[in-house]
């Protein structure tokens, strides 16, 4: 365990060390004082107003951003390592691949969750100093999403990154997954339901496979209980699944796939020629 530390804490140090760590803190930190700056905080449309506009403003950005940076940045941590012959030099000390992995991933985690929490919360410290009414629940449950969405794309990331030895072919998988899960899935699903080729339930659990798409799905219960953004869809999915269990698949699905995923890498990681 205590190697298992040291490895998480050798990672962080690294991401300290290089320049992407700072332009995903800046980007996500710049995009709060963004919005305090242009009074988006102040505006009221569609009826959400103060910290609750802000927020669903902060959710569409990372829903974008924030998986593709988690990738980009992170499927190059065992495959460079294994170009580099760093892999090579951490494993010739007494620390095991279990601790050397799980290690790797833990520290990672913490460099790309931390920055995108700290921003949320600068947002709340914000409202505070406006003195307005701060959603607590909100806020915690969306935190909670956050933490899923950003452990989700971590275990992918890492898998991807064990099954490859190229950093480039790496990154290059890593954003083809990322514009699947984006735009492909929603268009191809889209075509189908107006064909009618398949039936609704099938898209809509379909759908509802896409990491993506359980966090935009969560996040806007959050704010619209109903669902009425979404259209008919909605009905469908309150009737199926109800409000609360829906906010409950939002973090636990995205978890458990994580979790398989970085098993998965493990495995891959164990199995495979590690130099």
């Amino acid at each position: 365990m205590k190697n298992l530390f040291l490895v998480a804490y050798l990672d962080v140090k690294e991401s300290l060390r290089s320049k992407w760590f700072y332009v995903y803190s800046i980007v996500f930190g710049g995009l709060m004082a963004l919005f305090f700056i242009t009074g988006v905080s102040d505006s009221v449309v569609m009826g959400f107003t103060g910290l609750s506009r802000m927020l669903l403003i902060f959710i569409q950005v990372t829903i974008i951003i924030l998986p593709i940076f988690i990738l980009i940045t992170t499927v190059k941590s065992i495959s460079g390592d294994r170009e580099s012959n760093v892999l090579e030099y951490m494993l010739s000390f007494p620390i095991s691949l279990n601790n050397y992995y799980w290690g790797k991933m833990l520290g990672r985690f913490l460099t790309v969750f931390l920055p995108v929490i700290f921003a949320l919360f600068l947002g709340v410290i914000f409202g505070l100093t406006k003195g307005g009414d701060l959603p607590w629940n909100m806020i915690f449950l969306y935190s909670g999403l956050l933490f899923a969405m950003s452990f989700v794309f971590l275990g992918i990331a890492f898998f991807i990154s064990t099954i490859v030895k190229s950093t480039d072919i790496a990154i290059g998988s890593s954003f083809m997954i990322w514009i699947i899960l984006l735009a492909f899935i929603d268009i191809a699903l889209i075509g189908l339901m107006l064909q009618g080729r398949i039936t609704d339930e099938v898209i809509i659990a379909t759908a509802l496979l896409n990491p993506i798409e359980v966090f935009r799905i969560g996040a806007i219960s959050l704010f619209d209980p109903e669902l009425t953004v979404i259209g008919p869809v909605a009905y469908y999915l309150l009737d199926t699944l109800g409000a609360n269990l829906l906010i409950v698949y939002s973090m636990v699905y995205p978890i458990i796939l994580g979790l398989l995923f970085s098993y998965f890498g493990f495995v891959a990681f164990k199995k495979k020629d590690l130099l």
